[in-house]
C-alpha cells in the first residue's frame, strides 16, 4: 500500500530529530531511507510443503481391455505470504509522537485522495484517472486490499469493492461522483435514481461503470470499468474476474451487458 509507505516515509524523514530533509525531492539517501521503510512494513515469506498422492491411470492392454496403474506420486506445494503492518504499527515502531500521528492522520485523509493520485499515478482530475488507477491494480489476485478497505474482515464477491476502492482513490466518493457499494444491486441503483444511466446497448466512453447481468434475470450480478472502446469492443478493467483484477473485453451490446452508469467527471 504505497500511499501508507510514503506517508510513514514522509513524516519520519520530515521531522526527524536528527536530520530533518524535505521530501519532495529524492536523492541516493532518501531512497535507501524509503527503502528501509517499504521492507519493514512489507514482509514476504513462504514455505514449502511436499504432499504424496496416489494417482490411477488407465490403458489400453493392446487387446481391447482397460488396465488401471496405481502410481504415487509427490507433488511440492510452495506456499507465499505477503503481509503487511498498518501505519499505526508502524506509528508504535517508530516512536512517533502524539504530533507526528496527527501528520500521518492528515496525509491519509479521504480529501487528500486527489493529490495521492497525482503522487501515485500522474493523474490529475478527470474520467482517464479512475481507469488509470484501476489498470495500476491488474494482476492482483484475491482481493485483500479492496474487501478489507471496504470493512470486510474476510474475503467477499469482492468486484463492488474494487470499484469503490479505485473511486476513493481518486476522490470520487468523498466528492459524490460514484457511490461507496459492495453490492452490484446497490451501485446500479444509485446511478439510476440520478438519471445518470445508459442501457447495454448504449456504446460507452472510458470511465464509466459497467454493470453486468450474467443470467438475464433482470438483476446486475458483477461490476466493472470502461477503458477503452476501439472497433465495436468494450474494454473493461474487473475486480474478482476470477478472484483477480482483469482486462476483459465484449462487443458493444453484449447480452450480458446490464448496463452503465455514467459518473459526473
Amino acid at each position: 500500500m504505497w500511499k501508507d509507505v510514503l506517508a510513514v516515509y514522509a513524516v519520519k524523514t520530515n521531522t526527524d530529530q536528527d536530520n530533518p530533509q524535505e521530501v519532495a525531492t529524492m536523492d541516493d539517501g532518501k531512497k535507501q531511507i524509503l527503502t528501509d521503510i517499504f521492507w519493514e512494513m512489507n514482509q514476504i515469506s513462504s514455505r514449502t510443503e511436499s504432499k504424496t498422492e496416489t494417482q490411477i491411470t488407465e490403458t489400453d492392454d493392446g487387446h481391447g481391455n482397460i488396465v488401471q496403474t496405481e502410481t504415487t506420486v509427490t507433488h511440492t506445494y510452495l506456499y507465499i505470504t505477503v503481509s503487511h503492518k498498518t501505519v499505526d504499527e508502524m506509528a508504535v515502531q517508530y516512536g512517533f509522537n502524539q504530533e507526528q500521528k496527527d501528520y500521518l492522520a492528515e496525509l491519509l485523509k479521504d480529501e487528500n485522495n486527489s493529490l495521492w493520485s497525482a503522487v501515485l499515478y500522474g493523474i490529475s482530475y478527470s474520467s482517464d484517472q479512475i481507469v488509470t488507477v484501476a489498470l495500476s491494480q491488474v494482476g492482483n489476485v484475491g482481493g485483500e486490499p479492496y474487501w478489507s478497505w471496504y470493512g470486510f474482515g474476510s474475503r467477499v464477491e469482492w468486484c463492488a469493492c474494487f470499484v469503490s476502492w479505485c473511486a476513493n482513490e481518486c476522490g470520487y466518493i468523498d466528492t459524490g461522483v460514484i457511490p461507496k457499494f459492495a453490492g452490484c444491486v446497490n451501485g446500479a441503483q444509485w446511478f439510476k435514481d440520478r438519471g445518470q444511466w445508459l442501457d447495454g446497448s448504449a456504446e460507452p466512453v472510458p470511465g464509466m461503470i459497467i454493470f453486468f447481468d450474467w443470467e438475464s434475470d433482470g438483476e446486475t450480478d458483477h461490476v466493472g470499468i470502461v477503458e477503452k472502446v476501439e472497433n465495436g469492443i468494450v474494454y473493461t478493467v474487473e475486480g474478482n474476474s476470477g478472484d483477480s483484477c482483469r482486462i476483459n473485453q465484449y462487443s458493444i451490446g453484449n447480452y450480458q451487458i446490464y448496463g452503465y452508469g455514467v459518473p459526473q467527471y
